[in-house]
């Protein structure tokens, strides 16, 4: 069977996924970019900025495991759009009419609308449903292939509390927010379902990987 992929989602030393106050022209709140200038410092996330140059090594190799082996993604509303989103019929999300999935995508909302079909491969399809159901479709819509779980941390808290994540690589960066979305509330003692390994790179961040034992 595919298996469940959270990939690089970056978290405050606080343990926060995102700030607090997010709107149109803050995506994150009041964190701004910095739980992300380590992605687009490096040579990957320059070039999906359209930039030149850019760091390579441990940092660039990780982040360039986002789309090989991908055959759907799912996200929650908070993910897809600002606060309000689904009052207005022309949002289309955040990245522009080639988002960077390729892939068919599952919005978690309380607010379904038609589906979007965007260029390069992105179908966007809007569900209110149980985590369980969200991956049973996204499955069927991935042909075999693994489905990423693109957050925010609400949405991985979910799936997390249910059981339904097989390997999850999370970011610490050397920050702290203090406020915001949090993504281990209620989680105590995932550690002993997962096998965990840390590496810090020289940019100041550690990836945390987490496989679960049972694989």
């Amino acid at each position: 069977m595919s298996l469940v992929r959270v990939q690089h989602v970056s978290l405050s030393l606080d343990g926060f996924a995102t700030g607090e106050g997010q709107s149109l022209e803050a995506p994150f709140g009041h964190a701004g970019e910095r739980l992300h200038d380590w992605m687009f410092s490096t040579q990957w996330g320059r070039a999906m900025l359209g930039r030149t140059g850019g760091t390579r090594g441990v940092d660039d190799a990780l982040v360039r495991l986002f789309a090989p082996g991908i055959g759907a993604e799912i996200m929650g509303a908070g993910k897809f759009g600002h606060p309000g989103w689904h009052q207005d019929p022309q949002w289309k999300g955040w990245w522009g009419p080639n988002p960077p999935f390729h892939t068919p995508v599952f919005v978690l909302t309380h607010h379904p609308r038609p589906s979007i079909e965007m260029e390069g491969g992105t179908t966007f399809h809007f569900l209110d449903a149980s985590p369980a159901e969200a991956l049973e479709r996204a499955r069927e819509a991935a042909g075999g292939l693994d489905v990423r779980l693109g957050g925010g941390p609400t949405t991985i808290r979910d799936f997390l509390t249910e059981g339904l994540v097989d390997h999850m690589h999370l970011v610490v960066v050397p920050i702290l927010l203090g406020r915001g979305v949090r993504l281990w509330d209620g989680l105590e003692g995932l550690e002993k379902d997962y096998e965990v390994e840390a590496v810090s790179t020289p940019s100041g961040v550690t990836h945390l990987m987490f496989t679960r034992a049972s694989l």
